[in-house]
Order: structure tokens, then C-alpha cells, then sequence
């Protein structure tokens, strides 16, 4: 696997889910030691920092700004759903981040590691790309006002 600078969409061989893995496993074909691993550590714990405790507090007050914008409640949940994607996206590529600067893992243990991020990372990045779909439907459907329109758009980009 060459080095990873960043993350792309580009063609990485991975599995989007979890499933995918586990319907390959039960093919007559033996798993290889790497993909046994990879298997097993498809979940990945996260703990939160005092920091990341005040902030995941406060994620209600930082959506005051969608409840106040006078957008009707449908488009409010959509622009909430996806200020939450954003923030999950942003989490996982800090914990790639971390993972690929930990030097204590072995080469195989940080190969999974990242293989197990990228895959719930392309998960996000999907529902991420349904729910701009979404707030465009919704947006079209709604029949706003251009001022409307704006604030959507600007509390969409807002993260």
C-alpha cells in the first residue's frame, strides 16, 4: 500500500461495509491473516477529551442558529443531520490522522486501522452526499424566498 498523504475517493480496493466482509468469510476461499484482522477490528472505540465532552454538550446551543432561522422544520432536521456528518467526518479523519502518525502499530495493525476508518469515513461521506441531496429536494419543494434560500444555504456550508 502506497503512503497515504490524504484521503481520496479514488480507487482503494475496500469494502464499504461491514457485510461486504462478512459475506466474503463465509466464501469457500480461506481469509488471509491481514483480512482476518481487518475483520475483527471493524468497530473502533472512541473516547472524547474534556474538550470534546464541553463541545458534544454545547452541539445543541451550536444548532440555535438553525432553530432561529425561521426555515421550516424539515429543512432545519436536514441542515442539523448534516452540521452532525460533518463533525463525524472531521472525527474520523482526526483519528486516520492519529493512526497513521502512531508509530507504535505494527504496519499490518495500522494497514487495518486505516482500512477500518476509510470504510466508515466512505459511510459518512455517502450520507453525507444523501442529505445534500435532501436539502436540495426539500429546498426546490419548499417554494422559499431567495433570503430563505441564502440562509439555507449559508447555515449548509456552515459546519
Amino acid at each position: 500500500m502506497p503512503p497515504i498523504g490524504g484521503i481520496t475517493n479514488g480507487n482503494s480496493h475496500l469494502q464499504a461495509t461491514g457485510d461486504a466482509l462478512a459475506d466474503s468469510a463465509s466464501s469457500p476461499l480461506e481469509l488471509s491473516p491481514l483480512a482476518e484482522h481487518a475483520q475483527s477490528a471493524q468497530s473502533v472505540k472512541v473516547s472524547l477529551s474534556g474538550v470534546g465532552l464541553q463541545r458534544a454538550a454545547a452541539s445543541s446551543a451550536d444548532d440555535r442558529d438553525i432553530e432561529e432561522s425561521g426555515l421550516p422544520e424539515n429543512i432545519q432536521n436536514i441542515l442539523k443531520m448534516i452540521r452532525k456528518l460533518k463533525q463525524q467526518i472531521a472525527e474520523k479523519l482526526a483519528e486516520l490522522q492519529a493512526v497513521m502518525a502512531n508509530r507504535r502499530l505494527s504496519p499490518e495493525e495500522s494497514q487495518a486501522k486505516v482500512a477500518a476508518l476509510q470504510s466508515a469515513m466512505a459511510g459518512l461521506n455517502a450520507g453525507l452526499m444523501t442529505a445534500n441531496m435532501a436539502l436540495a429536494k426539500a429546498l426546490k419543494e419548499a417554494g422559499l424566498s431567495p433570503e430563505l434560500l441564502m440562509k439555507a444555504a449559508s447555515l449548509a456550508m456552515k459546519s
